[in-house]
């Protein structure tokens, strides 16, 4: 049923309440069915590094995260998630998305997919360019799958939508594949029917190829999901109707917008050799869903276009002879990648880039013939990255004898092997209001990339200043959000919990010691005031107890002790712990639902200004509703049209 009668419906009002609240705290993502499809086809594993090319608004993203935290014991996967949208507003929507996962391996990076700069790591003491095992590719589409829900195509639909997207869906793909390693898998999806958005790209992209990329049969992947398979021909129709089956017949008056890449491949050796029946498009009628189309490619071997020497400019070589003193001086083939790879990246030399994969990821693919004169390439002119949208503040990692340590330490007795290189803040001057902790791979991308990318967000939240806490013996309180990821390091300020504390402690403002059941109480006195993990172990005994642990971040005053949680994520606990936590519109219960004791609004009201952006994008966004349709802009800067599922 639609959101506006779950909204007005005074029966189904507590559910409402239930999904909001649990959709703010990230136990529940609304979501359309088709769209969860690729990245369950990404087949992801906790040590994989991906790439999410077009991200907003963020649920696929989720899926992406909750995929490596498949073992919720390990506090930091070997893997990560790199999100990037074109957009700067739509980044602060998927930041807020990614947040509520607390997660400290993904990072929102704002950049043009169709030429996402590559990156650099540390690898064995040298630079190597970062590959990636799995990169998602959901590009902008024209959103013609969507017109069962979304009015809006109805009315704006046309032919040219089509014509003027593929251009732009090819060079997101091409520089997808770039960027991936060999052995690697690339999932391209939209939710449009058109094939010049969905086969007429494939099959461009394996014709480019030259056998580096394979379409994967993905039929097993998803037992039970009905399909049709890709289709291997279609023709081409303007928007005044005019139909053309081959790019022989195209006008020249039309070259610039059609283009051979959006015809069907000749021949059917050819055809045959593409496997485009592979292909999977989902039709609404099939299940009950939106329109949906998915690839799966998988590289075999670096795209062809880096395996070649390329041609140096005329103006290139006269320049070198002028430095020689001499006859112009052609660099041999050992030597143009490094050449090559220094310009491209704004001077930056990168020492080890000698592979034909990483010079793909460095270059890009080679423009179409015609482009660039006589086909002849040669060092870029170096470009200052330009930045657009909100100016972030820094990522400033901290040191390991860094003064806020000595405190932290010896008040929370962190284990011997807590990562301290793996916490940042957001400031170079001034005092520290929060840390925040990634992982080392993250940390690794983040250090040699600053100059690169736009980094909008990474990192969770693991301390907060409370000035209150100086003469206690530490400045910084532990924080909710990066409990989970901090507590396995945490050796002292624990108290043990059981069920009865949990209810106390979070339906009461305040509770005095006395409050607590005899062993949490007698814990809780011999411990001195601050900040403190309250801490439910299950009992698999008790099946009418919650079966997973439960960590919470407490405050242990003179004679009273607090929990500092988030409201939303107070009301998860309490309905896990079958509490009723309904409050009826009219009247008292009302009241404290919203404005609640001033405590719980001090806590949540401790937000970082990419919260405040965020909360600006929500604003036109109902809470939850930040499914893969729910944009209210154009994905990628394209002219997609997703509408609020």
């Amino acid at each position: 049923m639609s959101r506006k009668i779950i909204r007005k419906s005074p029966l189904l009002e507590k559910f409402h309440q239930f999904l909001v609240s649990e959709t703010e705290s990230g136990n529940i993502s609304r979501q359309e069915a088709v769209s969860m499809i690729p990245p369950l086809l990404l087949k992801i594993q906790p040590h994989h590094k991906i790439l999410d090319m077009c991200a907003a608004p963020g649920s696929k993203t989720a899926q992406l995260i909750e995929m490596l935290h498949a073992d919720m014991d390990v506090p930091f996967p070997e893997g990560f998630v790199i999100a990037n949208d074109v957009d700067n507003k739509r980044c602060y929507l998927l930041v807020h998305q990614a947040k509520r996962l607390n997660s400290p391996c993904i990072m929102v990076v704002n950049h043009d997919a169709s030429c996402i700069p590559a990156l650099q790591v540390d690898s064995d003491s040298k630079k190597d360019v970062l590959l990636y095992d799995r990169v998602l590719c959901d590009v902008p589409c024209s959103g013609d799958g969507t017109m069962r829900k979304n009015i809006d195509v109805w009315k704006k639909w046309t032919t040219s939508n089509s014509l003027h997207l593929h251009g732009l869906q090819l060079r997101i793909a091409v520089r997808g594949v770039e960027q991936l390693a060999v052995g690697g898998r690339m999932v391209y999806s939209t939710c449009s029917l058109n094939p010049i958005e969905d086969e007429a790209v494939i099959a461009a992209l394996l014709e480019k190829s030259e056998g580096a990329l394979e379409l994967d049969d993905a039929s097993a992947d998803l037992p039970g999901l009905k399909y049709m398979p890709g289709v291997a021909s279609w023709k081409l129709m303007t928007k005044e109707g005019q139909w053309y089956s081959d790019w022989s017949e195209v006008p020249k008056s039309r070259h610039t917008q059609i283009r051979p890449s959006m015809f069907p491949p000749k021949g059917p050796e050819k055809v045959a050799s593409m496997h485009l029946e592979r292909c999977m498009r989902i039709l609404p009628h099939h299940q009950n869903t939106g329109g949906f189309f998915v690839a799966v490619l998988v590289k075999k071997a670096p795209m062809p276009w880096n395996k070649r020497h390329p041609k140096l400019r005329k103006d290139f070589s006269s320049s070198s002879a002028a430095m020689t003193g001499g006859s112009p001086v052609t660099p041999s083939p050992e030597d143009t990648p490094q050449l090559l790879s220094e310009e491209a990246d704004g001077g930056v030399p990168v020492e080890t880039v000698d592979g034909a994969a990483q010079q793909e990821a460095l270059h890009g693919a080679p423009k179409e013939a015609g482009a660039g004169g006589d086909g002849a390439c040669g060092p870029p002119p170096s470009k200052k990255l330009k930045l657009f949208g909100y100016k972030e503040d820094p990522f400033v990692f901290l040191t390991e004898d860094d003064p806020v340590f000595s405190a932290i330490q010896s008040f929370y007795d962190l284990s011997p092997d807590f990562p301290k290189l793996n916490v940042l803040t957001r400031t170079h001057e001034g005092k520290k209001r929060h840390l925040y902790m990634v992982s080392k791979e993250l940390r690794n991308v983040l250090l040699n990339n600053s100059e690169r990318i736009k980094v909008i967000n990474t990192g969770v939240k693991v301390w907060s200043r409370n000035s209150d806490g100086e003469e206690f013996g530490c400045a910084f309180r532990l924080a909710q959000e990066g409990i989970y990821t901090l507590q396995p390091y945490v050796c002292s300020r624990i108290i043990r919990v059981v069920m009865n504390d949990i209810k106390v402690l979070l339906t009461q403002e305040n509770p005095f010691l006395s409050k607590l059941e005899e062993d949490a109480h007698a814990q809780a006195k011999q411990m001195g005031m601050g900040s403190v993990v309250l801490k439910f172990i299950p009992n698999s005994d008790n099946p009418t107890e919650p079966q997973c642990p439960i960590q919470l971040c407490g405050w242990r005053g003179k004679t009273s002790i607090r929990a500092f949680v988030p409201r939303n994520e107070r009301l998860h606990y309490l309905r896990m712990l079958g509490v009723e936590v309904f409050r009826d519109k009219q009247g008292l219960g009302q009241k404290k639902e919203e404005g609640g004791p001033q405590e719980w609004k001090g806590v949540e009201g401790e937000k970082e200004k990419e919260d405040d952006d965020a909360a600006e994008v929500e604003k036109e966004v109902e809470p939850g509703d930040g499914s893969e349709d729910g944009s209210s802009g154009a994905k990628n800067g394209s002219s997609s049209r997703r509408n609020v599922s």
